[in-house]
């Protein structure tokens, strides 16, 4: 069978690598006639929803007792409302605590077995398309993970520090999830970005008509700026303005190390469907 046409299968329906092959075998190879089949089984509900996007959801943290290492998930939902379901939140509580307990954080290796079957299951009842996005693994080697998950459960932190303790931990992490930098320090922001930066300053200093000189060094002012405003350790502290993040972490004897920000729907484009063409197109399908 088609690796092609097992994949076709398995990104239109959402379920698992046997199942589609042996859909497909019995379909004789006819993708169609393999998803018609499908509609006579169980799972067929949760493969029409497949398609839709889940650009809704909740985040989730949870970090071990001694701070030695945390996880944090995204599971997404079609709309905000599913994102509040009693079932779909204690589906969000069981893949955080396998990905916790296994500290796994391999989206693929996390969903195999049951965690997959409940998802289609739950897909069946509810009649939305909800899926496992993506999960990060943080261990602190000489220091603490603190986490921060904001009121909603659409921003969740982890901030590992070297030094320190995880209350000061979770108020960087906080801190992170309120201002979102980009980096830790302005060492770690890729040459890409700061390249195309100044690529935006030259033209807009270049219409000055200052002298050469002059606009080299409007130029690398407003860079300095983009690094501190985007840095970590550059901002100012949310809860105390007159003290960067950097002076508060290493006042306390403390390095930020890494963070990991989780935003619910970041960077999934939503295609946005006029309400009476969408419902057109269904009494025409």
């Amino acid at each position: 069978m088609s690796a092609a046409l097992v994949k076709e299968l398995r990104e239109r329906t959402g379920l698992g690598l046997l199942e589609c092959k042996k859909a497909l075998a019995a379909a004789g190879g006819d993708v169609e006639q393999a998803i018609e089949d499908l509609r006579k089984a169980s799972g067929m509900k949760a493969a029409k929803k497949a398609g839709r996007t889940a650009a809704d959801g909740v985040v989730a943290s949870r970090v071990a007792e001694d701070g030695s290492f945390g996880v944090v998930v995204e599971v997404n939902s079609e709309t905000d409302f599913v994102a509040r379901d009693a079932g779909f939140l204690a589906f969000v509580e069981k893949v955080l605590d396998t990905a916790f307990t296994t500290r796994q954080a391999e989206v693929a290796e996390l969903m195999e077995g049951e965690l997959e079957s409940d998802r289609q299951a739950l897909v069946q009842k509810i009649g939305e398309n909800i899926g496992v996005r993506r999960v990060q693994l943080v261990t602190a080697d000489s220091g603490v993970v603190g986490s921060y998950v904001h009121g909603n459960k659409r921003i969740a932190v982890l901030v590992e520090l070297k030094g320190g303790d995880q209350d000061l931990a979770k108020d960087v992490a906080m801190h992170v999830a309120a201002v979102n930098p980009r980096v830790v320090s302005p060492a770690d922001m890729p040459e890409e970005v700061i390249a195309k930066e100044k690529e935006i300053y030259t033209a807009q200093a270049q219409d000055s008509g200052k002298p050469a000189e002059i606009i080299e060094k409007m130029i690398g002012g407003r860079v300095k700026k983009f690094l501190a405003e985007n840095s970590l350790v550059e901002q100012a502290f949310v809860k105390d303005p007159d003290v960067t993040v950097g002076k508060l972490v290493s006042g306390a004897g403390a390095e930020v190390v890494s963070f990991a920000r989780f935003e619910v729907g970041e960077g999934i484009e939503v295609e946005k469907v006029d309400f009476a063409d969408e419902v057109a197109a269904q009494l025409k399908g």
